[in-house]
């Protein structure tokens, strides 16, 4: 079914029409500088398109919360939820199909990034049988995806990135159709805004901005003036949604209006007699005298390399031996280090929070934990989170039948390793083949649907092999080991997912 949205008009008073289901296919970049329009092109796409499929914005600036007034958005306070919360929050909102605004208002720059990577992660990793078409629209999208390193972390901008393009690159098999609006396209990642193939391009002044923005409508360079003195409102639009060359387009009028509209100019109230009293009101009583401040003598001339060195010759103490805590009982201490790390994985987000993450926690609790000897290395550490996800008990790795199990997973990937020593647990113990939300939290996500392609993978590369019994339940065999788990319904819920639930919801 061919759907066509009214953006305005064109050349002549003709009606500029947008063909929504290639829009979905095809995906949209908005570009104009601030005070261009853009917000309001945005906003009469998500009106005149929100009775025809599911939305979700994402809103830095809180300006289309008014949404839900009109078209029923729920809106999501970024600031009232954990990543974790707004992850699972999105793949309720894929579910129940609901139309939503991720206000992100509030939130600093990193928090704003973490939050919305952790809510498109959400819509990204919905299960297949999820993939229903919805328009996800990122406004200011250069916060998200930035061409160049910033005041943010780098780990901030590297999951922000990923998911803006997962997003762009990866959305459409998924039902996600990414449409991203930018002040500046030299401020968007390229691989990012690459990806869209129909454009609509707003008043912008830079010299770059105007070539690249000129380069993408397929216009010749000295047309590119021509951005300069388009009026607010006013974009050319490109793109087989759109047109197939490039066309003039004038966004028309909007049933909504952000909560704070731009400033207007107000004449000055008259200048009250009093105003000098009115502004130099006392405060807080100021101490009488403000206490001198001690001048600092002059700095002395710096010293020589070699003054340096010979001072430091003489002020080294004698050789002593290095003090470091005895590591005491071996067996005692992998005993204290397996309940610190079990005391690590307690929290209900640690199953999807990174490696390096968990071992900065681990460190930190080993020393307050006072315990003695070198810490485990990243390697050690993965083994042992590796076993504790598998569910294994202190001691048992040191049985010969786990040792084999512990042997055959070192040649798989470190995040497939968990995964499989999960399996192999079950085998060992003649236990039920875990469920796909369990192997999912084994790997570190809520998509039971990854869990089935991890399960595929393992199969194809000739790790396990799995089949069903006549009721269903899944059986899971594992070839180089000679173990096979009982049977187990591949449909059960996480019983730890359904704890966190509650914990929460509490």
């Amino acid at each position: 079914m061919k759907v066509s949205i009214d953006m305005g008009s064109g050349p002549g008073g003709k009606p500029a029409e947008l063909d929504l289901e290639e829009l979905l296919a095809t995906r949209l970049l908005v570009q104009g500088n601030s005070g261009s329009g853009k917000s309001h092109l945005l906003r009469r796409l998500l009106e005149q398109s929100a009775p025809w499929v599911q939305q979700a914005v994402i809103d830095p600036e809180g300006d289309f919360v008014t949404l839900a007034d009109r078209f029923g958005h729920v809106v999501v306070e970024a600031a009232d939820h954990t990543e974790a919360a707004l992850q699972r929050i999105a793949s309720r909102v894929r579910e129940h199909r609901v139309s939503v605004v991720l206000n992100l208002e509030g939130l600093d720059s990193e928090a704003q990034m973490r939050a919305a990577a952790s809510f498109l992660g959400g819509l990204f990793d919905a299960d297949r049988d999820l993939w229903y078409p919805m328009l996800v629209v990122v406004d200011e999208a250069q916060l998200f995806a930035p061409a160049a390193a910033g005041e943010v972390s780098d780990e901030a901008r590297k999951v922000s990135l990923g998911a803006m393009t997962n997003l762009m690159c990866r959305g459409r098999k998924r039902g996600l159709a990414g449409v991203i609006a930018t002040q500046r396209l030299a401020k968007l990642a390229k691989n990012v805004a690459a990806e869209a193939s129909n454009f609509l391009m707003g008043r912008t002044f830079l010299d770059i901005d105007m070539a690249r923005a000129a380069d993408l409508l397929g216009m010749e360079r000295r047309q590119a003036e021509m951005f300069r003195d388009l009026e607010r409102g006013h974009f050319v639009a490109l793109g087989p949604a759109m047109a197939r060359r490039p066309l003039p387009v004038r966004i028309g009028d909007v049933e909504t209006a952000p909560r704070a509209g731009s400033p207007k100019l107000l004449p000055l109230p008259d200048t009250p007699e009093d105003a000098r009293a009115l502004i130099m009101v006392p405060g807080e009583p100021e101490p009488s005298a403000l206490p001198a401040i001690p001048r600092r003598p002059p700095a002395p001339p710096p010293m020589s390399t070699t003054e340096v060195l010979m001072q430091l010759a003489r002020s080294r103490p004698a050789a002593a031996p290095a003090e470091s805590e005895p590591e005491g009982d071996p067996e005692e201490r992998d005993r204290r280090l397996d309940a610190i790390l079990r005391e690590v994985l307690a929290d209900p987000d640690a199953a999807f929070r990174t490696v390096a993450v968990l071992y900065q926690d681990f460190l930190v609790r080993c020393r307050i934990h006072a315990v003695g000897g070198r810490p485990p290395d990243m390697p050690d550490f993965r083994r042992r989170l590796a076993a504790a996800r598998a569910g294994v008990a202190a001691g048992a790795d040191d049985t010969p039948e786990w040792e084999r199990a512990t042997a055959a997973a070192s040649g798989l990937p470190d995040d497939i390793q968990g995964v499989f020593l999960l399996l192999a647990r079950a085998a060992l113990d003649g236990a039920p083949c875990p469920s796909d939300h369990v192997i999912a939290r084994a790997c570190g996500s809520r998509s039971a649907g990854r869990a089935r392609r991890l399960l595929s993978y393992l199969e194809q590369r000739d790790v396990l092999v799995t089949r069903s019994d006549r009721g269903g339940r899944r059986i899971v065999t594992l070839p180089g080991l000679g173990w096979e788990t009982a049977p187990g319904d591949p449909n059960a819920a996480d019983p730890d997912a359904e704890g966190d639930a509650l914990a929460a919801a509490g």
